[in-house]
């Protein structure tokens, strides 16, 4: 007998065991995501978010001047770094690829007289394969803001009308700020969009059919 408090977690991996045995859906190979526990598993790859392990650097408080200076200049090679991957995105060889490899280790192999500093460079190194797997897929975004900033949307709502009353109203609210957000990322004139459904023409494209278009390679 499977135990009340052990009981979400055995749902979940038999949920995500389902998930990649259907067939009806393209099973999704690599997830961007930030480091929380919950993504872990989910994918064959994972791959993490740089703006994310960037903030950690940022909650660093310091009030010695030598470790708020040692801090300030790791978050400057940080970032420098970060540009460079974002060169090799536009630009990618093996060659770059390798060189990025020994610079990251090198950059968290630094240590500073800043404990705290140098336990968060580490905790940086640990995730070579995660951070680094722009690498092997120059295709990737080195971050996840994006879609974060997608989610954020819904919370804008809640601050100007609060909650629906319904789950009729609910299902509304869902499915416009779907379309809406949905449509604005596709480069799609939202107001035609729903003109054209409601009029019924259906001389647009589904956005369906647009996001299946702008996935191809």
């Amino acid at each position: 007998m499977v135990r009340p408090r052990s009981r979400t977690p055995h749902m979940e991996s038999a949920a995500i065991a389902a998930y990649h045995r259907q067939t009806e859906v393209p099973v999704v190979d690599i997830l961007l995501a930030d480091d929380a526990p919950q993504f872990k598993k989910l994918t064959a790859e994972l791959a993490l978010c740089w703006i994310h392990d960037g903030r950690h650097y940022n909650r660093l408080d310091p009030i010695v001047p030598c470790n708020v200076d040692a801090l300030k200049d790791f978050k400057t090679r940080f970032w420098n770094f970060y540009g460079d991957l974002l060169k090799y995105k536009d630009d990618p060889a093996s060659e770059t690829a390798a060189k990025l490899t020994i610079e990251f280790d090198n950059l968290f192999s630094t240590k500073t007289i800043y404990a705290a500093l140098n336990d968060r460079i580490e905790k940086t190194r640990n995730k070579k394969e995660e951070l680094l797997k722009v690498l092997k897929y120059p295709w990737l975004p080195l971050h996840n803001n994006d879609s974060e900033l997608g989610a954020r949307v819904e919370k804008r709502r809640q601050d100007v009308s609060l909650q629906t009353k319904s789950d009729a109203g609910t299902t509304a609210k869902d499915s416009f700020l779907t379309i809406t957000q949905t449509a604005k990322k596709l480069g799609v004139n939202v107001y035609r969009y729903i003109f054209d459904r409601v009029s019924r023409n259906f001389s647009m494209p589904a956005l369906s059919d647009l996001i299946i278009e702008n996935a191809m390679p």
